[in-house]
């Protein structure tokens, strides 16, 4: 990836992510994505379809989109980390997305609108057996240069 998509990345967080059923046709879902130490992550569960999915197949692609019809797709391989550390993960992850959110809170964070504190917010991950899928870039393309 060049400079231009990986400063669209760092600034846009609304994706679509396709993986691929048994039968190989598409299945898709809206998710959030961010840039986490240089490495493209998402959060899901467990028992999400998708998460079969890759588990069966890792392949996946990103559509990563703004709102003024600027894009990225990205070709990937998919890492599920799913360990005991997943929650922690799950944290960082969302630190990085509410990032740039009014007022960023170092000992808050949102969860569906709820501000939550940070032993609420792990409990939830563990709750909710919360996961992070790693994206490992295989190919990219898109009209992303210029994002504000």
């Amino acid at each position: 990836m060049d400079d231009a998509m990986l400063t669209f990345l760092e600034k846009h967080h609304s994706a679509a992510m396709t993986t691929l059923r048994a039968d190989g046709t598409p299945h898709s879902a809206r998710v959030g994505v961010a840039l986490v130490d240089g490495k493209i992550w998402s959060s899901a569960t467990r028992q999400r379809l998708r998460t079969r999915h890759l588990r069966r197949d890792p392949r996946s692609t990103l559509f990563v989109f703004d709102d003024a019809w600027r894009w990225l797709t990205l070709e990937c391989r998919v890492n599920v980390l799913d360990g005991p550390d997943a929650p922690r993960l799950n944290l960082k992850l969302f630190q990085v997305m509410q990032r740039d959110t009014s007022p960023p809170s170092a000992s808050k964070i949102m969860w569906f609108g709820v501000e939550r504190t940070i032993d609420e917010f792990l409990q939830i991950m563990v709750d909710d057996q919360r996961l992070i899928y790693e994206f490992e870039v295989e190919r990219s393309y898109g009209m992303c240069g210029d994002a504000p």
